[in-house]
């Protein structure tokens, strides 16, 4: 059993993993075919988790009904999430990207209230409205406001729709979460390769062109933060809970803001800055870390209520 601090700074370093990816991400469709970049990136990533998998006795057989859910999660986890994602980093900042990025966890939560039936409590009502409010500061930065919204910060916005369906499908669905991700890699990849063809007929060509530096990043980026930090992050999920490991994803925006700032150069503005904070506001709300900690509150109430009536 693994301590909570090494799981806590397991964490931290897996929102730094993927705050950081935002600003490769950026590098690399600059470089590269945005596509064929994903496709062979999320490829190398599942074929890294299968094989950790596998040499640790853990790789699971899959039946035909597991593979039907593990293609259907791959589809918005893997194609439309990452296809998105790579169209809008060829037409946002990675600051805007990251941010919008954080809207996550309340995307999940809003889709959980919807397709799952959970109870929409004040809190994480409240937490939604922050978060998409967060938001409107971020776009609004862009060239001309929000009556010329940037069509990237929109395509990011539906990888963010796109992995919230994901997550309430890779809920519902009876396979291992680790060895799910790494067959959803796989998978999703394939698609990708496919859809890549009929996109980018020279998008092989362009790899072709890659140095590198821009290697190590790509290797970095497809082996530390998509298949390492996933997995890693699935198995922390395991130890706390999924509302308390959720509680972590508020770093990744403010180390995805940092890293665009520090290695691209990216200003940040006042907008951002308000956004962010409206953002991670809602994460805590919408993602029911306080009303985790209101039910804490009461339970310790209940008991310490109890001894008294004891001693009485």
């Amino acid at each position: 059993m693994m301590r909570k601090s090494f799981i806590y700074a397991l964490l931290v370093g897996i929102m730094v993993a993927w705050g950081l990816n935002v600003t490769a991400l950026k590098i690399l469709v600059e470089h590269f075919s945005p596509v064929t970049l994903t496709a062979f990136r999320i490829f190398t990533a599942g074929v890294v988790v299968l094989l950790f998998l596998w040499g640790i006795g853990r790789l699971e057989k899959i039946g035909w009904n597991e593979a039907k859910q593990i293609g259907l999660a791959a589809m918005f986890s893997v194609v439309a999430h990452h296809f998105f994602l790579a169209l809008g980093l060829t037409s946002t900042t990675a600051v805007n990207a990251g941010l919008v990025l954080g809207l996550v966890p309340l995307v999940t939560a809003l889709l959980a209230i919807v397709c799952l039936g959970q109870r929409p409590t004040p809190f994480r009502l409240l937490g939604i409205a922050l978060g998409f409010f967060g938001v409107v500061f971020v776009v609004a930065n862009g060239n001309g406001g929000l009556g010329h919204l940037s069509i990237g910060d929109v395509y990011v916005f539906l990888a963010v729709l796109a992995q919230g369906i994901s997550f309430i499908l890779i809920k519902k669905a009876t396979v291992e979460a680790r060895v799910m991700t790494g067959w959803m890699l796989v998978f999703g990849s394939l698609w990708l390769f496919v859809l890549s063809f009929a996109l980018e007929p020279h998008g092989l060509s362009s790899l072709k062109t890659g140095t590198l530096p821009l290697w190590l990043i790509f290797l970095a980026s497809a082996v530390v933060a998509t298949a390492l930090g996933h997995m890693f992050y699935n198995q922390a999920v395991q130890h706390l809970g999924p509302a308390e490991s959720a509680v972590f994803i508020n770093l990744n925006p403010l180390f995805s803001l940092l890293g665009a700032h520090w290695l691209l150069g990216e200003p940040i503005s006042w907008m951002q800055l308000a956004g962010f904070l409206f953002i991670v506001a809602g994460v805590m709300l919408g993602s029911g870390g306080m009303d985790d900690v209101i039910a804490r509150f009461r339970r310790a109430k209940v008991a310490a209520g109890g001894r008294k009536a004891g001693l009485g």
